[in-house]
């Protein structure tokens, strides 16, 4: 039977911070202050400036998002999403093994 999640696929999707944007709600802006201050990571395109995200990182935000929308501060919403993030993040480094 057919896997219903493709994780070698989505492993490699890239979003750009427009597409950030449209599906978490958090404007660019504040995308280029995470990613200043080192809560979330872009790629570089290879043909030219823009940033591409992960699913990790895109995860991370969502989960950010909802935290602070529960009345955490940054920090502590930061801390949670990582470590709501350590199964997925095992999970796609045995991919890449």
């Amino acid at each position: 039977m057919e896997e219903l999640l493709d994780l070698q696929l989505i492993s490699r999707l890239r979003l750009s911070i427009g597409g950030v944007e449209e599906i978490t709600g958090i404007n660019q802006r504040k995308l280029r202050y995470w990613e200043e201050k080192g809560i979330i990571d872009s790629l570089e395109a290879k043909c030219g400036a823009n940033k591409l995200f992960d699913y990790i990182n895109v995860k991370k935000i969502l989960y950010i998002k909802d935290f602070m929308e529960e009345g955490y501060t940054l920090q502590a919403s930061v801390k949670k999403a990582d470590e709501k993030l350590i199964p997925i993040i095992k999970v796609f480094n045995t991919l890449h093994n």
